[in-house]
């Protein structure tokens, strides 16, 4: 029996049951870099949304290096987009000493405008 393209260029096939079903392996990534949440929240993206290129970064073997960045992305803007925040409204140590309270009110409004802002920015577009 003549070989088939896939056996020609180095191929092999595996018996499962009745099939035989080629052996196929993605290319090993260079780097395996920890991925966070928001590398994690762009993964679910990507698959739901945007599945060619989530497809293509798998199958390229790129798909964790570019979580990672995307990762590291998102943290610096996130504490970037917090520390101008609490300055720009004058939240400080002495307001937290002062009225707790108000300070984890104001905090947590800062907190959820920042990620709203990342989000919007980085993961879901």
């Amino acid at each position: 029996m003549a070989k088939t393209i896939f056996e020609e260029m180095g191929g092999t096939y595996a018996r499962q049951g009745d099939y035989l079903l080629p052996c196929l392996f993605l290319p090993a990534e260079k780097e395996n870099k920890p991925i966070g949440v928001w590398g994690q929240r762009h993964l679910r993206y990507l698959k739901q949304n945007r599945k060619v290129l989530y497809t293509n970064l798998l199958t390229s073997g790129k798909l964790n290096s570019y979580l990672a960045d995307i990762d590291e992305q998102a943290e610096d803007l996130f504490f970037r987009l917090v520390n101008q925040m609490v300055e720009r409204e004058g939240v400080t140590e002495q307001l937290k000493m002062e009225n707790q309270m108000e300070w984890v009110g104001r905090m947590n409004n800062i907190h959820g405008s920042a990620m709203e802002i990342v989000n919007a920015e980085l993961i879901y577009s």
